[in-house]
């Protein structure tokens, strides 16, 4: 059985997402919007702005601490990151109240629950799901978010933290903007958890792009898009100013390029692409750090109840 499909709006001959995106009031249908956001009208930018949000969680020792004790991050880097994204894309993809979207959070949260983590780490990785694709858009862009957009991708997200069973969650986008602001100020501090866990991220996110070999010469890449204390915390040397310089000046080349480009009119779905973590596709119950199983039986069975979930496969290419 086949999962069932995205609940992606694709225009017909005469439509944009532009067009569609007018429609939509973003108290009521914010899913929809931020999907389009996510699918559309950013799909590269938010992919990137949410790599660095994570790679931001990892520069406060309580996080970074428990990512490593669970050694996954160091043991199956690649694997981590393939759970973390599919387990968002599912959600946003299919909805958060879907049958796919439901089993997602299931499996996040029964993995979340197995450790004691603190309300307050919780509601700042929430944070920078908002807060850094909303920064990124206004520096790399081809546009920002309009007001419209942000509120959306704020209640998006909201609604996200609430299924997660995250208490005390920002009521708007400035007040989440404050305490992201204020839990770095307070919690950024270099331990070699930070950078243990930093480097193999960072190393990972090259590989996207470049020959083993050639990762080493492109961390500086990478360094020059860290602020400050960002890079404090993580131990990791500064850009040189050119990198410094050229690396923001090149994203927003690109960004003036697309602005004289159509626009998308065909969705990038996250939990289409090909995974080397999983070459013939997946299920939700595979992933994460633990298998849910059937008691007595070494079946797996997802957070729903069912024994299996449908197999999610990459399109094939001729």
């Amino acid at each position: 059985m086949s999962p069932a499909p995205p609940q992606i709006w694709k225009p017909s001959p005469g439509d944009t997402v532009a067009e569609r995106l007018a429609t939509l009031d973003p108290e009521a249908d914010y899913e929809e919007i931020a999907r389009l956001l996510y699918a559309y009208v950013f799909a590269w930018d938010i992919e990137r702005a949410l790599e660095f949000a994570l790679f931001r969680t990892y520069a406060v020792p309580a996080i970074s601490g428990l990512l490593a004790r669970t050694g996954e991050f160091e043991t199956r880097t690649r694997k981590r990151y393939d759970d973390t994204e599919l387990i968002l894309a599912e959600a946003i993809e299919h909805g958060l109240d879907s049958d796919r979207g439901t089993q997602a959070i299931a499996r996040m949260n029964a993995m979340h629950g197995r450790f004691r983590i603190a309300n307050d780490d919780m509601r700042y990785v929430l944070s920078t799901f908002v807060c850094e694709p909303i920064r990124w858009l206004d520096r790399f862009g081809h546009r920002p978010m309009t007001g419209t957009e942000r509120r959306a991708w704020f209640l998006y997200y909201r609604g996200l933290g609430a299924r997660m069973g995250i208490r005390d969650i920002c009521e708007d986008l400035d007040e989440m903007m404050r305490f992201n602001a204020a839990y770095e100020a307070e919690r950024f501090r270099f331990d070699d958890t930070n950078r243990r866990i930093g480097e193999r991220t960072r190393d990972l996110l090259l590989g996207f792009y470049l020959p083993r070999r050639l990762v080493p010469l492109g961390r500086p890449v990478v360094h020059a898009l860290l602020d400050a204390p960002l890079l404090r915390s993580m131990g990791f040397p500064a850009a040189p100013r050119w990198l410094q310089r050229s690396v923001p000046a090149a994203l927003r080349l690109r960004a003036a390029l697309l602005r004289r480009l159509p626009p998308r009119r065909h969705p990038r779905l996250l939990t289409q692409m090909p995974r080397p973590s999983y070459p013939q596709g997946y299920r939700i119950e595979q992933l994460g750090t633990f298998r849910h199983e059937v008691p007595g039986s070494g079946k797996a069975r997802d957070p729903a109840g069912r024994t299996t979930t449908p197999l999610t496969k990459p399109p094939e290419t001729n």
